[in-house]
Order: C-alpha cells, then sequence, then structure tokens
C-alpha cells in the first residue's frame, strides 16, 4: 500500500474512532491507579490491577490477543511473519492526584477541546492510542487479507512511576523486543535520558519546637503543598506570601505553604511548598538551635532546582542541565526526612554527587542515604527506526525537527532499542487552566491526541518495513 492511501486509511480510522478513544481513556481515568499495597496477582496495589484488567478487557474488545503478566505488566498483541517483534509501551500506574485542581482528578473534563484529568498526558491517553494502533492494523490485515510483517506487540505496564519493578519482571519473564517506542514524553524523537538519582536526608531526632512535618505527593513531583506545625502562638507570628498561618491546638500552630507543582524533570516555573515552609521557619525564629542545623542544610538544597546552591551543577553537550528538586517530607519518630529527585548529565557522576550530599547532610547534622541510581541512557539519532519515527512526525506536521535528549526518565532506558516518541508537543500553547504532567489540572487536547494516533499508525507501519532497526 503506497503513503497516500494508508494516509488516507489512517485519517479515516482517527476520525471514526475519536470518540471512542475519549470514552475509553475516561474509563480509564476514573481508576484511581496510585500504587497501592501488594496482593496475590497485584503486586502494585487492587487499583492498578483494576487499570490493567479494564485495559486489557478494552484490548480484547478490539479483537486483540491479550495477556496478563502476572500483574506486572500486560500486553496485546497482533501476530507477523517474520518472528521479530515491534512494541509500544505505556504506563496505566499514575502519580497521585495532589492538590490545587479544579476539576475532579479521577473524572476525565472535557472542556473548550482540551481534556482534564490524572494520567490524560501521563501516561493514560498514550495508552490508549497504542490500543487503537493495534486496532487499525488489526482492520487492516483482515481487509487486506495479508497479516503484518513483524509481531506487534502493545505493552501495558504498572509501575513507571514507582521504581519500573514492571518492566524488570517481564524482561526477565518475556522476549525482549526487537525494536520499542514508548509514548510518554514529546515529539519529535528522545533518543537519550539523563541519569538519575534518588535519595533521602535524615535529621537527628529533634526534640524541639517542631511537632510535625509533611509535604509533596511523590519523589519525582515538586510539591505544591507543605505544612508544619510547631509549637507557637499562631495569632503572634507574621504573615507571609504564599503562607497560611493558624491554630493547630493549644499553643501550636500550622503554618501551610502553597507552591507550584510539576514534574521533576522540569522544574522551570515550579515554586517548592517545602521550600516556602523551611523559610518560614527560619525567618520567623521559630526552632531550637538543632533543628535550625538542619533546616538551614534544607533551605540551601531547595534554594536551587540545577543543584548548583548544593555543588552538583553539571551540563554537556548531549543533555540539558542538571535538575535536583525535593520531593517529599515527612517526620517520622521525631526525625525529619527529605526526599529528593536529580537528574543528571554524563559530564557529572553518581558517587560524586553522593560524596558532595553526604557532606551537605553532615553540614545539617544528617545523613544522605541514596536509594535509587540510573545511569544515562543514549542510542544514535541516525538508527533507521528512529529515522523512521522521526521522519513520519516531519511528514505530518510539516516541521523539520531533529531527535533530542531529555530529562525525564522512560521506559526505554530498559530496552536494547527503544525510544520515547511523543505524544506532547513542545511547539503547543495552552490555555492557563491547563495544567502540566504531576501537576493539577493535568490536561492535553483533544486533537494533539489524535494528531499523535495518525502519526503512530503511520510510523508503526514504516517500522513494519524494516529489516534493521
Amino acid at each position: 500500500m503506497n503513503q497516500q492511501d494508508l494516509r488516507a486509511r489512517a485519517d479515516a480510522f482517527v476520525a471514526e474512532n475519536r470518540e471512542a478513544v475519549l470514552k475509553d481513556l475516561a474509563a480509564l481515568v476514573a481508576i484511581p491507579s496510585v500504587q497501592g499495597p501488594a496482593a496475590p496477582g497485584q503486586p502494585f496495589g487492587p487499583q492498578v490491577a483494576r487499570a490493567l484488567d479494564t485495559a486489557l478487557d478494552m484490548a480484547a474488545r478490539m479483537g486483540l490477543a491479550v495477556r496478563n503478566c502476572e500483574g506486572y505488566m500486560g500486553y496485546a498483541q497482533l501476530e507477523g511473519e517474520s518472528g521479530r517483534q515491534i512494541a509500544t509501551i505505556a504506563h496505566l500506574d499514575v502519580v497521585p492526584a495532589g492538590n490545587g485542581w479544579d476539576t475532579d482528578p479521577f473524572r476525565m473534563t472535557r472542556r473548550e477541546g482540551y481534556v482534564l484529568g490524572r494520567g490524560v498526558a501521563d501516561d493514560k491517553g498514550a495508552a490508549v492510542l497504542t490500543l487503537y494502533v493495534a486496532k487499525f492494523f488489526r482492520q487492516l490485515a483482515e481487509e487486506t487479507g495479508r497479516p503484518l510483517r513483524h509481531t506487534l506487540r502493545v505493552l501495558l505496564g504498572c509501575a513507571e512511576e514507582t521504581g519500573m519493578e514492571d518492566v524488570d519482571y517481564y524482561l526477565a519473564h518475556y522476549p525482549m523486543p526487537d525494536f520499542l517506542y514508548t509514548p510518554d514524553a514529546a515529539f519529535p524523537v528522545g533518543h537519550g535520558e539523563k541519569g538519575g538519582m534518588n535519595g533521602r536526608f535524615t535529621s537527628p531526632v529533634l526534640n524541639g519546637s517542631l511537632v510535625d512535618f509533611a509535604g509533596g505527593v511523590a519523589e519525582n513531583v515538586v510539591p505544591d503543598r507543605a505544612a508544619a506545625v510547631v509549637k507557637a502562638d499562631a495569632a503572634s507570628l507574621p504573615s507571609a506570601e504564599h503562607i497560611q498561618v493558624e491554630p493547630a491546638g493549644p499553643g501550636l500552630a500550622r503554618i501551610t505553604a502553597f507552591g507550584k507543582g510539576g514534574h521533576a524533570s522540569m522544574p522551570a516555573g515550579t515554586v517548592n511548598a517545602i521550600g516556602l515552609v523551611v523559610n518560614y521557619l527560619l525567618d520567623a525564629g521559630l526552632c531550637t538551635e538543632e533543628e535550625n542545623r538542619f533546616l538551614q542544610m534544607l533551605r540551601r538544597l531547595l534554594a536551587s532546582t540545577d543543584g548548583s546552591s548544593v555543588g552538583i551543577a553539571a551540563a554537556d553537550d548531549v543533555f540539558t542541565p542538571l535538575t535536583c528538586i525535593g520531593g517529599t517530607i515527612a517526620m517520622r519518630e521525631g526525625r525529619l526526612q527529605q526526599t529528593i529527585d536529580i537528574r543528571w548529565p554524563t559530564s557529572q557522576t553518581a558517587r560524586a554527587m553522593e560524596d558532595a550530599l553526604s557532606a551537605l547532610a553532615a553540614q545539617g547534622g544528617g545523613t544522605f542515604t541514596v536509594t535509587a541510581v540510573r545511569e544515562p541512557f543514549y542510542i544514535s539519532p541516525d538508527s533507521p527506526a528512529i529515522r523512521a519515527c522521526v521522519d513520519t512526525y516531519n511528514q505530518v506536521t510539516g516541521r523539520d525537527e531533529k531527535p533530542f535528549t531529555m530529562g525525564g526518565g522512560t521506559y526505554a532506558r530498559h530496552f536494547a532499542k527503544a525510544v520515547s516518541f511523543g505524544p506532547e508537543d513542545e511547539h503547543a500553547s495552552h490555555p492557563a487552566w491547563v495544567g502540566q504532567m504531576h501537576g493539577a489540572n493535568e490536561g492535553i487536547a483533544v486533537q494533539q491526541l489524535m494528531d499523535s494516533l495518525t502519526i503512530y499508525i503511520l510510523a508503526t507501519a514504516r517500522l513494519m518495513e524494516l529489516e534493521e532497526f
């Protein structure tokens, strides 16, 4: 089939399935698939399992062969003739809703050409699109009587937001695809990802003015809300921008900060609510010397999002500069625990950052523990598969974009030959009421979803023509 006929078929398919895509997306958004307690057959909790079952049911109704991979992941599949496999992978788990929503985060809202809800952009919208890609090729194979050249497997992940143990399990028990793309980033193609480090600062036991301190919803989200309870008279405390002070019981005051959340890999424009509370506590002189020592360390840590305030800033000619954010804070058994999320380029090393942050923690009288490390990931942008994806994107959009590297961490880094591939469009402008991934009012344009579906269909067709990826 020539490209013109294929494009016409794809356009017709997208138009015919527009409402069905949105209906299926709404069904997935309605499931609060945040990781929960494990249970037999539900390693990431009941709500994630429910989302996986719902998505596999959708795929089965589309006429696709489906498999639940012991609750860790699932897939829908069309068999090909070559014995080789092209795969896609999107995830059904989401970060917690967080604060600041103008709509119900777990009820998809349609407004002025956009859909809002937790997961519409990250990554349930993309998961639905990949199922419809497979549906397109099933119908095409039936109409033409010609099976696909390569097997198409649509993987549905369940733990992308919480460590990617799902894909570790999958690759230990199921075959590595010959090529994979994950629609969990931006167009045109991401062929490299920064390294990642997660860690935790822990204070000594604090027996002072601090009664409680809590904030953030996940390590990889800039927190938009945080609050501390201290021994103080609320009525006597000063006012401050973005801060609310109220009584929390006899002789206690609650200091609540309202920041601006966002994804850890894109902290520009965010305001860390934990940092606002830390600054207020220090500026108002509310804590003891020992508490202040640890809080001063936190103030320095949270003073920048590029690591410059703690001596770990880095950049190279492959990736954008390092990012470092404080994601969550909690007081447990009298100790403050602050988590961080770092995305680092090749010019930095995990050892150098661990040494610098351990020294910083010691200055605050505490300790620093590394909880996860992911080395930078990079493949050549000149591979045939990457060219097929980029050329398709440019053909559909009329642009001349080049592959890029990024700070976000996706499933791609776990596979031998893989890239991230949309559906975000960095050229698009959105109304102020449309929020970012991981933030309040997460949203995406309906037309952006539909255009992405067209791109995925045409790119997958090109990938099916390749002998080498």
